[in-house]
């Protein structure tokens, strides 16, 4: 059984920065890969990034390249999600979720899900 939580979300001006971050309690936690989704109102639930097991290799959706990166610290049991140059189309819940796959965008193939933290995109 894993557990995660997310944290760092609020209210950020568009242009700026926040980091989230997933912690993740269990023992195997750190034999998943993560993802980071979001879901605004209205919209389909999106893939935003993945992370492999080791943190080796990272994945983004077309939408988020080059302005949002994933990494995580196993030492510390944490996936991060650093969001720079937000924009209001970011506005979301952001959701981190954990699966037994090396890696995976799918939202189906994933087995644990935090309760998300919303994140807010003022002008």
């Amino acid at each position: 059984q894993v557990q995660l939580v997310e944290s760092g979300g609020g209210l950020v001006q568009a242009g700026g920065s926040l980091r989230l971050s997933c912690a993740g309690f269990g023992r195997t936690f750190n034999t998943y890969g993560v993802g980071w989704f979001r879901q605004a109102p209205g919209k389909e639930r999106e893939f935003v990034a993945a992370i492999s097991r080791s943190g080796d290799m990272t994945y983004y959706a077309d939408s988020v390249k080059g302005r949002f990166t994933i990494s995580r610290d196993n030492a510390k049991n944490t996936v991060y999600l650093q969001m720079n140059s937000v924009n209001a189309e970011d506005t979301a819940v952001y959701c981190c979720a954990a699966t037994p796959f090396p890696y995976s965008r799918v939202p189906s193939t994933y087995e644990y899900w935090g309760q998300g933290t919303q994140v807010t995109v003022s002008s």
